[in-house]
């Protein structure tokens, strides 16, 4: 069992230079507390998104951190030059000597792409095409002759130089956003880890699939790719304390959600609920003291199969302070609690 963090970044109303050294402080904390992975949303036009640049947010990290792994969930591939992107995955990596990871996707949001130029019906295409300029890019700079030749509808490239190869063999790994029990395939031949937002009978589904098609791929369980959901998370000593916060702070992170749908007059395909309440009743959400949480929490990887949960403590106008304190009990009360019963359960 792993533990990481999801953040979509959203505006809290601080200022944005402000913004960021806090979110910057916060990740710091999620390196002492023994965080495995820190994860982002890529977005634009839109107070959803206050990092629209990963690779300019991510190269801050690598500088303010140690152990923990980063990366974009996702980057947004159709609107990237993919030999750029590949050029500034391999800085990435050596930065961090590492611990890069890379997010791919095609992008949530008709508006966002066509702000830049990209026609919502042909971004499955370009992603697709992107995605295979990358992932050739990368692996072609560990081999030799380095340089890369592609012919696609939006790609074209003969004997280009690759000066730049990753820290990591052939690639960083690979993380990908699952909702559609058919896409475990492809996951499983590409070694992704997954993360969906899927209610858990689904999410169960889809694990056990994975497990299935991993298992008859002649892999070990040892090696299984990180299989996770995310959950919005407020701790504090008392339930009402974390609710009142958690409440609060999800109206604003909900109207950030829905602020280009609302301008457009339309609502999007991946649904939240307008309230915690229903939210946190979907189990979608948590608040309350540690000993809530991880009660909740652990009912839920049985549930689900999971083998890791991404967590989101940073949301709306939390405070720094209200985050960091949801971090360290989390860290001291709920991680060690789950992972004493989970090792259990394997071993039995």
């Amino acid at each position: 069992m792993k533990f990481g963090v999801f953040d979509h970044l959203d505006n809290s109303g601080a200022f944005l230079s402000d913004f960021y050294e806090d979110r910057l402080q916060l990740i710091e904390e999620y390196d002492r507390m023994g965080i495995h992975v820190y994860l982002t949303a890529e977005h634009h036009a839109t107070p959803l998104g206050m990092s629209p640049s990963p690779s300019v947010f991510h190269s801050a990290v690598a500088q303010r951190t140690k152990r923990i792994l980063f990366g974009p969930l996702v980057y947004t591939l159709a609107l990237y030059h993919p030999l750029r992107l590949a050029e500034e995955i391999c800085m990435l990596d050596h930065m961090s000597r590492g611990r890069f990871q890379l997010g791919v996707g095609r992008g949530i949001s008709p508006y966002e792409l066509g702000y830049y130029g990209v026609n919502p019906d042909e971004a499955h295409a370009r992603y697709l095409e992107s995605y295979e300029v990358v992932m050739q890019a990368l692996k072609a700079a560990h081999s030799s002759p380095r340089e890369l030749t592609y012919q696609g509808h939006f790609y074209q490239y003969k004997d280009v130089p690759l000066s730049l190869a990753p820290f990591q063999r052939p690639h960083p790994p690979l993380w990908y956003g699952v909702g559609d029990p058919n896409g475990v395939t492809w996951c499983v031949a590409n070694r992704c880890n997954i993360v969906g937002n899927a209610p858990l009978d689904r999410i169960r589904i889809i694990t056990d699939r994975y497990r299935s098609e991993w298992a008859a791929a002649g892999h070990s369980a040892e090696t299984l790719p990180l299989m996770g959901t995310t959950r919005h998370m407020v701790i504090a000593a008392s339930e009402k304390e974390a609710q009142d916060l958690a409440r609060k702070a999800y109206t604003r992170w909900y109207t950030s959600f829905m602020y280009l749908w609302e301008k457009h007059g339309t609502k999007p395909g991946a649904h939240f609920p307008s309230t915690w309440d229903e939210l946190a009743g979907a189990g979608r959400a948590m608040a309350g003291t540690p000993e809530s949480v991880r009660e909740q929490l652990l009912q839920q990887i049985e549930v689900s199969g999971i083998n890791f949960v991404l967590t989101r403590f940073a949301f709306g106008d939390l405070s720094l302070v209200h985050s960091k304190r949801s971090v360290s009990m989390f860290a001291s009360d709920v991680m060690p609690w789950i992972l004493e019963r989970t090792d259990a359960l394997q071993t039995h």
